[in-house]
């Protein structure tokens, strides 16, 4: 499969992009099924999950777990072996595999000339896989020019859940000059996927340590704003359903008050032609007990927009709460603005090839 011949057909004709959601009866896969049921530029044409489910319906094989409704158009799609989509894909694969066997099948989705935005954790921070959020990185999308799987086929990856929220909400406040960051997550049970952490464990109770976790958001925050500072997290798993609450703390170089910060979210904005994601990607809340996990799903679209509040200033230090949708923004909604980036580009090149075209006939006939 050419990858780009693939996509600019589809453009040129004004057809939407065939995809494939991979693990999609997962809880994350579910979000991806969600939102591309109806998506103005994705058509899912092949869905997967565990061998157990081959052959049967997605309606038939899927335990919903979202507070939204089930995506009804794509109920009675057969669920396909995953070795054999993976031999011949649509031109865009959204994983959302675990990450042992992400780690085996996305490369090889690459190299037969898909393009793979991928939830997994198995390749972020491989040689130019980027770890991409459009509103915060955009120009990371160029690394996939030197990725070695050849077809045209590439990776992209989203960030960890618990790292996008804080990202998305530093990344206009770079240009106060941030030194380090201290951050403590408070983490919905449904980033642990499902059936996730046994009731008796989680039930009246909060769970201080969550494997991996901190490394994750020290990695990935460096790498996504492109600042070597030092990150202090701290990240705890609690007895809620959906949406990550994170407290943060910032040392900064300027001197700034609550005013500046507030100024450089309002002002903060999407990349335009991203249809998931929201015109302002940071809401301030100025109520002194918001935001709160219930809030989740709300926004528009539901569950894209990273909520602050509690804004307050200690010496030079700049505190804030947050809440991101873990599996939404922080996860299947991330990707799926990933792949419209990356599209946004595609129709770029496009129309700047057309217009070559038409420039170079226009001289032939001189």
């Amino acid at each position: 499969m050419n990858l780009k011949n693939s996509i600019h057909t589809s453009l040129s004709k004004g057809n939407r992009i065939p995809v494939a959601v991979l693990g999609a009866t997962g809880m994350v896969g579910q979000v991806f099924m969600w939102m591309l049921e109806n998506h103005p530029r994705f058509r899912v044409t092949a869905i997967c999950a565990g061998k157990s489910r081959n052959g049967k319906t997605y309606r038939e094989s899927t335990k919903w777990q979202l507070p939204v409704p089930f995506p009804e158009s794509l109920g009675e799609m057969s669920l396909q072996n995953l070795k054999a989509v993976a031999a011949a894909p649509p031109a865009i694969v959204f994983s959302a595999l675990p990450a042992e066997i992400a780690g085996e099948i996305e490369p090889e989705l690459a190299g037969y000339g898909a393009a793979v935005f991928s939830n997994a954790s198995a390749m972020r921070g491989k040689e130019n896989v980027p770890i991409l959020i459009p509103e915060v990185n955009p120009d990371d999308l160029n690394r996939i020019d030197h990725q070695p799987w050849g077809n045209n086929g590439f990776v992209v990856t989203n960030a960890n859940c618990a790292t996008t929220g804080p990202a998305v909400a530093l990344a206009p406040l770079r240009k106060f000059g941030i030194r380090e960051v201290f951050v403590s997550t408070y983490q919905s049970v449904s980033g642990a996927g499902y059936p996730g952490i046994p009731y008796m464990d989680i039930s009246g109770n909060v769970v201080p340590f969550i494997e991996n976790e901190e490394e994750k958001i020290q990695r990935e925050l460096t790498a996504i704003l492109h600042l070597d500072i030092p990150i202090f997290p701290f990240c705890v798993r609690v007895p809620v359903r959906f949406g990550h609450l994170e407290t943060v703390w910032l040392d900064l170089k300027e001197t700034v008050d609550v005013d500046d910060i507030r100024e450089a979210w309002g002002q903060f904005r999407s990349p335009t032609g991203l249809p998931s994601l929201p015109d302002s990607p940071v809401q301030y809340l100025a109520v002194p007990n918001q935001p709160q996990p219930a809030l989740s799903f709300t926004g528009t679209p539901p569950g894209m927009t990273v909520f602050s509040g509690g804004l307050k200033k200690q010496g030079n230090r700049i505190g804030f709460t947050l809440l991101v949708n873990n599996i939404v923004k922080g996860a299947a909604g991330g990707s799926i603005a990933n792949a419209e980036l990356f599209v946004r580009q595609a129709e770029k090149r496009l129309r700047k090839d057309r217009e070559s075209d038409r420039t170079h006939r226009r001289g032939s006939r001189h």
